[in-house]
C-alpha cells in the first residue's frame, strides 16, 4: 500500500506484468486490495448477523451501518493505520469502525486475524476457479470444433519425433483436449472440495465464541455454520489451527500446475508444426515476426504460453514447502509467500488460458503441406502392405522383402544423401518383378487407409466424453477472445 500522499508515477515502478501486461480484468479484480478488503467487511457482516441471531446484544442499526459501508473504505486511512499499528486485520477494523461508529464495538467480536484472512483467502481461491473453469471450456470447445473438422485429415505422426505411422490432425488435436478435459475435471474437484475455514478461534478452539455464548456449544457450532453458509460454502473444515491447513493451498497449486503442463505441451507441439508448416497459431496483418527477419511468422503466442506455464508449474513448490514448515498451531513465515504465490498461480492460468483461446480460435492448416509430408515417408510405411499383396499375388514373401529391403535403401539414399525425393515408389514401379501388382499401387499407398480408427475415435470421443463435459459452461461459451500485448 502506497504510503499516504506519496506521488504515483506508475511508470517509474515496478509493476508485474502479469496485471499490467496479460491478466483479464475480473481475475485482476480477484486479487485486487479492494475485493480483499471490501470482502473480510463482508466477514464481519456475516459474524455481527449470526452472532445477533443466536442472542448477542448487536442492534438492527448497528448491522445496517455495517451493511451501508461495504465498500466504502479509505484505503489512505487504512495505510496510515498500518503504519502505525503495524498490524493490517487491525488497521481495517479501525477504519470499518471509523465509518461504522455505532457498530465499532461489534466488529470482530470473537474473531481472530485468520478469521478475516484465511476466509478470505479461500472466497478468492473459490471465485478464481469459477473464472477459470469457463475459459478452459471455451479452450477445450474451440478444439473440440478443430478436431471435428479436421477428424479425417490424415498427417503424418511421429513418435520421438522421428516419422511414426499416421494419424490424422483432429486425432492429434484430441490427445491435446483429453489433458485439458482432465485439467477441467481436475479445477472442478478442487473447487468443489474447498472448504470454509470457519468461525474457528485463535488457536482453532472456539474458546471465544463459547465464552461469549456462555458455555453453549450447540451455539458455537450454529454459528459456524451460519457463516460458512452466508459466505457460500457448503462445509467448513472440521479442525483448524489458527489457521485452515496449508495442504490446501498445495492441491490447489498443484492442479494449476498441471494445467500448465498440459498447455505446455501442446504450444510445444504447435510450435513444432509451425517449424514444419502444417499448423499455425493465427498472425495478424500488420503483426512483426522479427525486427531483423521480415519474412518471419513467430509462433508468438504459443511462446508465450510455454513461457507463463514454465512459471506456473514451479509455483506448486511454494506451498509445498509453506505445508511442511508450519509449526504447530501456525507461523507467520506463510503469509508473505501465499500473498505471492497464490494470486501468481492463477493470474498465471487465467493468462494462458486466454492466450489458448486466441490461438484455438484461428489455427491455420496447410493439407497441401501435410499431404507432401506424407508422400516423403508414406512408401516406407507401405513396404508391408506391398509384401502382403504381393504374397496374395502368388510372391514368396521373402523374396519380395529383400527386394524391398534393396530398393528401399536405395530409395533412403537419394532423400538422405543426395536430398532428393523419396522415389521408392517410382522403383517398385520400374521393378517388373512387381508387375503382379502395379494397378493396386494407389489403393495401397492411399493414406486414409493408415489412419486406422482415427476418425471414429474423434467422432466417439467428442460425442461420448468432450461435449457432455461442456454442456455445465454453455451459457459461458462467449464470443472469441481478444489478445493481449
Amino acid at each position: 500500500m502506497a504510503a499516504p500522499g506519496e506521488e504515483q508515477d506508475v511508470m517509474a515502478r515496478y509493476r508485474s506484468p502479469l496485471v499490467s501486461r496479460y491478466a483479464s480484468a475480473e481475475m485482476a479484480y480477484n486479487f485486487s486490495e479492494r475485493k480483499k478488503f471490501s470482502t473480510w467487511r463482508r466477514l464481519w457482516l456475516y459474524l455481527a448477523q449470526a452472532e445477533k441471531s443466536l442472542g448477542l446484544s448487536i442492534t438492527d442499526e448497528q448491522i445496517r451501518e455495517m451493511e451501508a459501508n461495504l465498500d466504502n473504505i479509505d484505503f489512505k486511512m487504512a495505510a496510515e493505520e498500518e503504519k502505525k499499528l503495524r498490524h493490517d486485520v487491525m488497521a481495517h477494523v479501525h477504519t470499518f469502525a471509523h465509518c461504522c461508529p455505532k457498530a465499532a464495538a461489534i466488529i470482530h467480536l470473537g474473531a481472530t486475524s485468520c478469521y478475516v484472512g484465511d476466509n478470505t483467502d479461500l472466497i478468492v481461491l473459490r471465485d478464481g476457479f469459477n473464472l477459470l473453469l469457463p475459459k478452459l471450456a471455451r479452450v477445450i470447445s474451440r478444439l473440440a470444433d478443430f478436431a471435428e473438422k479436421y477428424a479425417d485429415m490424415p498427417a503424418l505422426g511421429f513418435t520421438h519425433y522421428q516419422p511414426a505411422q499416421l494419424t490424422t490432425v483432429g486425432k492429434r488435436c484430441c490427445l491435446w483436449i483429453q489433458d485439458l478435459c482432465m485439467d477441467l475435471q481436475n479445477l472442478e474437484r478442487a473447487r468443489d472440495d474447498l472448504r470454509f475455514r470457519g468461525v474457528k478461534g485463535t488457536t482453532g478452539t472456539q474458546a471465544s465464541f463459547l465464552q461469549l455464548f456462555e458455555g453453549d456449544h450447540s451455539k458455537v457450532e450454529e454459528l459456524d455454520r451460519l457463516v460458512t453458509e452466508k459466505a457460500g460454502f457448503k462445509r467448513a473444515y472440521m479442525v483448524t489451527g489458527q489457521t485452515y491447513s496449508r495442504k490446501v493451498d498445495i492441491g490447489v497449486l498443484a492442479v494449476l500446475a498441471s494445467l500448465g503442463a498440459s498447455i505446455h505441451k501442446i504450444c510445444t507441439d504447435i510450435r513444432l508444426l509451425a517449424n514444419l508448416k502444417e499448423i499455425e497459431e493465427p498472425f495478424e496483418k500488420d503483426q512483426i515476426g522479427s525486427s531483423a527477419m521480415p519474412y518471419k511468422r513467430n509462433p508468438m503466442r504459443s511462446e508465450r504460453c510455454c513461457s507463463l506455464a514454465r512459471h506456473l508449474m514451479t509455483l506448486v513448490m511454494d506451498p509445498l514447502q509453506t505445508a511442511a514448515v508450519q509449526w504447530f498451531e501456525r507461523t507467520l513465515d506463510d503469509s508473505a509467500n501465499r500473498r505471492v504465490c497464490l494470486a501468481e498461480a492463477f493470474l498465471t492460468a487465467d493468462i494462458i488460458l486466454s492466450t489458448l483461446q486466441n490461438v484455438s480460435e484461428g489455427l491455420v492448416v496447410y493439407p497441401k503441406v501435410i499431404e507432401r509430408r506424407i508422400r516423403q515417408e508414406l512408401p516406407f510405411m507401405a513396404t508391408e502392405n506391398i509384401i502382403m499383396a504381393m504374397v496374395k499375388a502368388g510372391g514368396n514373401r521373402q523374396d519380395c522383402h529383400e527386394k524391398i529391403r534393396v530398393l528401399s535403401q536405395q530409395a533412403a539414399a537419394v532423400v538422405k544423401q543426395e536430398g532428393g525425393d523419396n522415389d521408392f515408389i517410382a522403383r517398385v514401379r520400374a521393378d517388373p518383378y512387381f508387375s503382379p501388382i502395379h494397378k493396386q499401387l494407389e489403393s495401397l499407398l492411399d493414406p486414409s487407409s493408415f489412419t486406422g480408427r482415427a476418425p471414429q475415435q474423434v467422432a466417439k470421443f467428442l460425442k461420448d466424453e468432450v461435449r457432455p463435459a461442456l454442456i455445465p459452461y454453455q451459457s459461458k461459451m462467449g464470443g472469441k477472445v481478444e489478445l493481449a500485448l
